[in-house]
């Protein structure tokens, strides 16, 4: 077979492959457990060793590289942040965020990452509740939960859909 034919087939079972991992996790990202954006950055750094293994990465597909691993590193900070500034703006105590991040890890653990995702704010709900011993001002803190998972599952796809783009820049330019 033709050393130049095989190259490009296996150039285009690498994308493929790393493609694949890039849209697993970015479609992981639904769920708030799975590390998607991590997925995403390990189907990049297979990508890059790869690539420099075969001496084809150039100084821009390092810098592509590096950014996308700073936006997975922001991505993965980041939400947690958000989620605590909507409830902190409620001037939800630390306590209470505390209780509910350990219930939603704690369960996850045990059972799995959706009824994780459910403990939660549940957590949070009965930490706020027991605090205030009012049952409308823990919802709408336990609501401020919500909202704040929701700005950060929409930043984390945001920030999967920048790297996508900056692979595809590095994988087809």
């Amino acid at each position: 077979m033709d050393p130049v034919v095989l190259e490009a087939f296996a150039q285009t079972i690498l994308q493929v492959v790393v493609l694949t991992l890039l849209v697993f996790g970015l479609l992981g990202l639904l769920i708030p457990i799975f590390p998607g954006l991590t997925v995403m950055w390990i189907g990049t750094l297979i990508y890059a060793i790869v690539q420099a293994s075969i001496g084809a990465m150039t100084w821009v597909d390092w810098l592509l590289f590096v950014l996308i691993t700073i936006l997975m590193i922001a991505g993965n900070i980041g939400d947690n942040i958000i989620i605590a500034k909507h409830v902190r703006d409620k001037n939800v105590p630390w306590s209470s965020i505390i209780w509910a991040f350990i219930a939603g890890v704690g369960v996850s653990l045990v059972m799995t990452p959706i009824i994780g995702m459910l403990a939660a704010p549940a957590g949070l709900y009965f930490a706020e509740w027991r605090r205030l011993k009012d049952k409308a001002q823990a919802f709408a803190n336990t609501k401020a939960w919500m909202t704040g998972w929701g700005w950060s599952v929409a930043a984390k796809i945001g920030i999967g859909i920048v790297m996508i783009v900056f692979w595809g820049l590095w994988a087809w330019l």
